[in-house]
């Protein structure tokens, strides 16, 4: 194996025994034949697209196998291996649909695989050779293919997120089928790649869109929220992840059945709507971001379910309390399929739950029009002088040493600034609402929510420049990054889509980035790695 995929990836370079996320040797090499099966099922879904054949079934397989393959997804070797033998009879339905033979020879070898009937042993070894990591002989192209081959995947798990509500787009799927298609030339030059990373970008922004109003759609506009992070006495589920369908299901069949139900990591901003916060046994927030979880569960009498890409190796103190459901999987855990939460229910029933407890409160629920509605004291606030800059500090949480910067940047912001952040990274820092404080009324942290909702913040950069008529590189703005996976490489890939300059990334660069294409991104959008201090980075910032 070689993985590096992760900001988290070993010494910075790639894991290649086993991966720092805990993932297998074998679940990565299965990743990368599945990776190469896609590729040819998508060669021909796009070949059938050309003469109007459309297969939905199809497409969802498509992005499913790609979120499947992102990291903190799905650990188990067995479903990853059934996944892959599966594809095979997906890969026949795309041939017939595309009106070519897989043997005939008029197919490229993705195509072309059969997994059916191979042994274990047997597929590992055809994974050897199709490593992600190993594509192309010149290492620059090399890079440019990864760069959009982990968009493409941040892409897919946000397009499979829509799709669980219910909404799609075909574009996202004609993108995707042709890139992964254009992925198995050996011929593809800077330039082409170049631009297949930009369009990875631009339609993640259709996609994002679709993703924002499916959300609005089905739970209202996200409204300011205080959320307890204490505890109630009582049975508990704790959720993480991201997929707010799953928690409706959840909360619908909890009502009235002595359950609490808390929300951990992504699925704070959950709070903020009011098609969730509704319910009763919506009780709070319980610990911090994805990394922290195996400490903050240790032993605790909860149910802990995840629906993402968040889960970490379950320790033995509540492995017996743990399900995934959807795409997630770890050796041994309980698994949900579908959305009957009986099992989950009664087993949370069982174990008692938790003391209560009084701790404080975060806020969050500041999407584009919680915020755009206090658009007139923002732009007040700017052309008096009481507001000099924002920064958005946004981005995945981790592991690894470093990310304190963030901490310190937010600390250490001059008390005219305001900060807008989303995702996991913020819990580096939104325990500091209170002591930050408002200006005019506006405050100073702003939790505009997921990492899903990217597109909130796009909105109120967008706003802001029309507000004061210019451009968004000539706002008083600044993006201050953290990376830790895939669906952080498409945002970023949205990022330079718009032609957003002088980001700063961090806490460390991409592993698979190499010196010239580092080069040109620096020379073509200005992407700075993070300093060594944030205060450093504010003072050139802010010109003090």
């Amino acid at each position: 194996m070689l993985c590096n995929q992760c900001e988290q990836t070993f010494r910075g370079v790639g894991c290649t025994t086993q991966s720092v996320c805990g993932k297998t040797a074998p679940v990565s090499d299965l990743f990368d034949l599945l990776l190469f099966q896609v590729k040819g099922i998508a060669w021909m879904l796009d070949k059938a697209r050309q003469s109007g054949q459309i297969d939905p079934e199809l497409d969802r397989f498509v992005i499913e196998s790609l979120f499947l393959t992102v990291t903190n997804v799905n650990f188990d070797e067995d479903r990853v291996a059934n996944w892959v033998i599966k594809a095979d009879s997906y890969a026949d339905r795309a041939a017939a649909l595309a009106g070519v033979s897989r043997t005939g020879g008029d197919v490229p070898a993705a195509a072309a695989f059969v997994s059916s009937g191979k042994s274990r042993d047997d597929l590992l070894l055809a994974a050897a050779n199709h490593s992600i990591a190993d594509l192309n002989p010149n290492q620059d192209i090399q890079s440019l293919i990864q760069l959009v081959t982990y968009g493409i995947k941040g892409l897919a798990a946000y397009a499979e997120h829509a799709a669980v509500l219910g909404s799609t787009d075909d574009a996202i799927f004609d993108y995707l089928n042709s890139t992964l298609a254009a992925l198995l030339r050996t011929d593809l030059t800077v330039d082409e790649l170049v631009g297949l990373n930009l369009k990875c970008g631009e339609v993640n922004i259709l996609c994002m869109k679709l993703l924002n109003d499916a959300h609005i759609g089905l739970y209202g506009q996200p409204v300011p929220t205080p959320v307890s992070t204490g505890t109630k006495a009582g049975p508990a589920i704790v959720v993480s992840g991201h997929d707010l369908y799953m928690l409706d299901e959840l909360l619908k069949q909890c009502e009235g059945q002595g359950i609490h139900v808390y929300t951990h990591g992504e699925m704070l901003p959950a709070h903020g709507y009011p098609g969730l916060k509704k319910y009763a046994c919506l009780a709070g927030h319980y610990g911090t971001a994805w990394q922290n979880q195996q400490k903050e569960f240790d032993g605790k009498p909860a149910a802990f379910i995840f629906n993402t890409n968040c889960i970490q190796e379950p320790r033995d103190s509540y492995k017996d309390r743990t399900y995934t459901t959807s795409l997630v999987g770890w050796p041994g855990a309980n698994h949900i399929d579908g959305y009957d939460f009986a099992p989950v229910i009664a087993k949370a029933k069982e174990l008692g739950g938790f003391q209560a407890e009084e701790k404080g409160q975060l806020t969050t629920g500041f999407g584009h029009n919680a915020v755009l509605s206090v658009a007139d004291k923002v732009v007040e606030g700017v052309k008096a002088g009481a507001i000099k800059h924002f920064f958005l500090v946004g981005g995945c949480d981790g592991a690894r040493p470093g990310r304190n910067y963030y901490t310190d940047l937010v600390e250490e912001a001059p008390e005219d600034t305001v900060i807008l952040t989303l995702a996991c990274g913020k819990f580096r820092f939104n325990h500091l609402q209170d002591k930050l404080g408002d200006i005019g009324g506006v405050p100073r942290l702003l939790d505009v929510g997921q990492c899903n909702d990217a597109y909130s913040a796009v909105l109120i950069a967008n706003a802001l420049g029309e507000a004061f008529d210019c451009g968004i590189n000539d706002l008083p703005l600044s993006f201050i990054l953290s990376w830790y996976e895939q669906k952080a490489v498409v945002v970023l890939l949205s990022l330079l889509h718009l032609g957003v300059q002088g980001i700063r990334l961090g806490p460390s660069l991409p592993a698979f980035i190499t010196p010239n294409i580092l080069d040109f991104l620096i020379e073509t959008f200005d992407i700075k790695p993070i300093g060594n201090s944030a205060r450093g980075d504010l003072e050139e910032i802010l010109g003090a």
